[in-house]
């Protein structure tokens, strides 16, 4: 028996090497139908991870074996299992049943869509740009990345075939998409094929990206004489399988391994006790928990948790902390006291009238030209009107703001960008532009359905934080714009339909960290310190991320830290609170600086 088992080991270790020579898959040969023999073992490298066709496996030990060793960051998957249960049973504590669905598109009867793309164009993937561009997208809806020379290296392949989505107006890639021909793969005889890392990015403006990538590469498989392409997609995405099943996918009984890994988690321990948390105190209790710190959650539906490391204890309500004094909450509270708090700490600051007197508020308005109207107290952007200029429009401001808080400032209206700045122990961690929710036009729908669909991509995109309000406020933004929120918007026209750029009311943010002027880092910097603060977010308006004008707007005392990829946001809070969890490597590389070269 043991000799049996040693000759069974022996003969999968020799499989597996020579399955990790394997380079690349050759060909199928042309003379139309002739019945070829499929490739057997086969793996297909997605740069997110290794692709493992289960059906060209005869040997369910051998799929172990290569599952196991999964590089390390990488996501590798075995679709189409024949046998699930003999291959978890290879390796049960290193492998997983993946809770997933398979749908399949049959493409001998697909005939496309009739919908033409707006606002966007569909082309291959190009240059090195483009690949960090789809790395963007993919880090924003929490996918594994791609190393850049994998595009670069498989420009011209037949079996992987990766396409972006650009939009018309700014150029910018909103959208990706990977399709694995089979045929080229490994000489399938059902000549099929199957889609791959689709992702939206969360902030693209058009509608229709998801579904006219699928169409696109479902039509362009048809042309080359695939037969079917299919999908794997999260049981409980109930929003994505309504969309395939309106294409036309159907489901098929295929099961999916995946390996046990951080990034696979979630999908094989169950929800954790902390899973009702929303995305900003999620991001810092998952970071804690990677370096062994001790989290309790003390309410959830809040955002409070207490973290404990080496007899330290903090209680943190996302990013608010202990260290973050009452003294400092309170300046940052009232919006009129951190402006002189700024103005004496020399930053420029916009003028500010606050007063219960209408005539005296005409009167600034008159004298600025366009004015913001603001709760003295409130947060998320709540009550915020922005480019009043009518005394009438004015009044109807403040009477919005007085549902948040009682005392209303009116501030001098400074034309600019929204910069948010992270800063963390006064330092600037991030650099974000924020601007405000806009939708673009179809030519058939409302625009006020218009908005809602973009208000649920939102809300999807940021764990149920942003909506756009259909209030008052949005009323006017799209009257400004001369339409009513029940006209139809014209194909490819944009419009802002809200002033602000919370990301809470529906704005979007766009990582601007490289390229941030040194005189706005500084004026961050010193806003913190002025305050004093030791994690705050510092909004600015400016001319330009990369030129030096600024003005003061507020201050922040717990800045969302999600939705800042790729930066570091809650590793530094982290140690910031705990600077003995830092890895040894990272405290001796900052004390002895940067290795030279």
């Amino acid at each position: 028996m043991s000799s049996l088992l040693s000759k069974s080991r022996g003969a999968v270790a020799h499989r597996f090497k020579r399955l990790r020579a394997q380079s690349f898959r050759p060909p199928i040969p042309a003379g139309g139908d002739r019945p070829v023999e499929m490739d057997r073992d086969v793996v297909i490298d997605c740069g997110w991870g290794r692709l493992l066709f289960g059906q060209t496996f005869d040997d369910a030990a051998v799929l172990a074996q290569v599952m196991r060793a999964e590089a390390p960051d990488r996501r590798d998957i075995a679709f189409y299992i024949r046998d699930p249960h003999v291959a978890l049973a290879a390796a049960p504590q290193e492998l997983f049943l993946d809770p997933s669905h398979t749908f399949r598109l049959d493409l001998t009867t697909y005939r496309g869509s009739r919908r033409l793309a707006r606002g966007f164009h569909i082309r291959p993937l190009a240059s090195r740009e483009d690949a960090t561009a789809v790395n963007s997208i993919l880090a924003a809806r929490g996918m594994v990345t791609v190393p850049p020379d994998f595009f670069e290296r498989n420009k011209e392949s037949r079996v992987v075939r990766v396409f972006v989505a650009e939009d018309a107006g700014s150029g910018e890639i909103v959208g990706t998409v990977m399709g694995i021909d089979h045929a080229h793969a490994f000489r399938d005889p059902e000549r099929g094929s199957s889609l791959w890392s689709l992702a939206v990015h969360p902030q693209a403006r058009s509608p229709g990206i998801g579904a006219a990538l699928v169409h696109y590469l479902a039509g362009r498989f048809k042309a080359l004489g695939a037969g079917f392409m299919d999908l794997s997609v999260m049981h409980s995405n109930d929003e994505a399988i309504a969309l395939y099943e309106k294409i036309g996918f159907r489901r098929v009984p295929f099961f999916t391994l995946k390996r046990r890994n951080s990034f696979n988690e979630r999908l094989y321990v169950g929800p954790r006790p902390e899973s009702d948390l929303n995305p900003y105190a999620r991001l810092i209790v998952d970071e804690a928990r990677r370096r062994g710190i001790g989290v309790e959650v003390t309410d959830a539906e809040a955002g409070f948790f207490r973290l404990s490391y080496g007899g330290r204890i903090i209680n943190c309500r996302e990013s608010l902390s202990d260290l973050t004094s009452a003294v400092a909450m309170s300046i940052c509270d009232d919006k009129a006291v951190t402006r002189r708090v700024m103005e004496r700490a020399g930053l420029r600051v916009p003028a500010q009238v606050e007063t219960d007197d209408p005539a005296e508020r005409a009167a600034f308005l008159k004298e600025v030209g366009q004015v913001v109207v603001k709760p003295a107290r409130g947060e998320q952007g709540r009550g915020i009107s922005v480019g009043i200029d009518t005394a009438e429009a004015l009044e109807a401001a403040v009477e919005r703001a007085r549902t948040v808080c009682e005392r209303v400032i009116v501030e001098e209206y400074v034309e600019g960008e929204d910069l948010r700045l992270v800063v963390i122990d006064y330092k600037v961690v991030a650099a974000a532009l924020r601007r405000p929710p806009r939708v673009v036009g179809d030519g058939e729908s409302r625009i006020r359905d218009l908005i809602e669909r973009q208000s649920r991509r939102r809300a999807a995109a940021t764990g149920g934080e942003a909506h756009i309000p259909l209030d008052g406020e949005t009323e006017r933004c799209v009257s400004r714009c001369g339409f009513g929120l029940d006209d139809v918007l014209p194909a490819g026209m944009e419009i802002v339909v809200r002033k602000t750029a919370n990301l809470h009311t529906g704005g979007t943010i766009h990582d601007v960290t490289d390229i941030v002027h040194p005189t706005l880092v500084e004026a961050g910097v010193r806003a913190a310190r002025a305050i004093p603060i030791p994690v705050a977010g510092i909004d600015l308006l400016v001319e330009a991320p990369d030129k030096p004008f600024y003005a003061f707007v507020e201050a922040n005392e717990r800045p969302g830290l999600a939705n800042h990829e790729p930066q570091p946001t809650a590793e530094r809070f982290v140690d910031l609170l705990f600077p003995q969890s830092v890895p040894a490597a990272a405290r001796l590389t900052e004390l002895r600086g940067p290795a030279p070269g």
